[in-house]
């Protein structure tokens, strides 16, 4: 009962904030392509320039640039200090993402290495505790110890995780758009519509980041309280 308890109300929260925060990724989607802006993109040099110029900009050029156009999503990897650019080369988006990603490079390296060591515990926790709870190994008092235990965990994960992107975020719209106004590749037009797409992104993508961190502690936790239901 009280796991069933956990998962009508993790389910409520979730609709709930989905539904406050108008979730959309259809529309983040639709936003993030657009012709007319992606045509004025291109005239920008290809996404591993693009990244050495900004890093340069940011006095940080020692970081490793890789690009993998198998990959979903661009990243920094604190712990290689290394960025990684996903397949994003067709899309204005580009201009703002790999700022954000080499800003992210630039930030305080003790919060930047604890969030790669801690969001690793987290993940080799989660996982400890779904194997002892299929195995039914614990009883139902060390269930619920596991699970409140798991939140305080999420939890610091995602203040950490959150801090980090928000700097990013906010910060890559400005890096961007100064690095448009340096280069004179656009007119000041140009560099105006290019902004204002990344604003009408940001606007939802920025509540679509914080959700979809939520969302994902939330469905695991959905997973292990479906497992101890299951497995009694």
């Amino acid at each position: 009962m009280e796991f069933l308890i956990i998962i009508i109300l993790t389910i409520i929260l979730l609709i709930l904030l989905g539904y406050i925060f108008s979730i959309n990724r259809k529309k983040i989607l639709e936003i993030a392509k657009n012709e007319r802006l992606d045509d004025i993109a291109k005239k920008y040099p290809n996404n591993i320039e693009l990244c050495k110029k900004y890093l340069k900009k940011l006095d940080n050029e020692n970081v490793k640039i890789e690009e993998n156009k198998n990959q979903e999503a661009s990243l920094y990897i604190a712990i290689t200090n290394k960025i990684i650019i996903a397949n994003v080369s067709n899309t204005y988006t580009r201009i703002q993402t790999i700022a954000h990603e080499c800003l992210h490079s630039i930030q305080d390296r003790k919060i930047l290495i604890f969030n790669f060591i801690f969001s690793n515990i987290y993940l080799i926790y989660y996982v400890i505790m779904c194997i002892c709870a299929l195995f039914n190994i614990l009883n139902l008092q060390f269930k619920l110890m596991f699970l409140s235990i798991f939140l305080i965990l999420g939890l610091v994960n995602y203040i950490v995780r959150m801090y980090l992107e928000n700097d990013a975020m906010i910060k890559a719209r400005f890096l961007a758009k100064e690095y448009m106004e340096e280069e004179k590749i656009s007119n000041k037009e140009e560099i105006e519509e290019v902004i204002k797409g990344f604003d009408e992104l940001n606007s939802l993508g920025m509540k679509y980041i914080h959700y979809k961190f939520f969302f994902d502690v939330m469905l695991k936790i959905l997973i292990f309280s479906t497992i101890c239901i299951i497995i009694k």
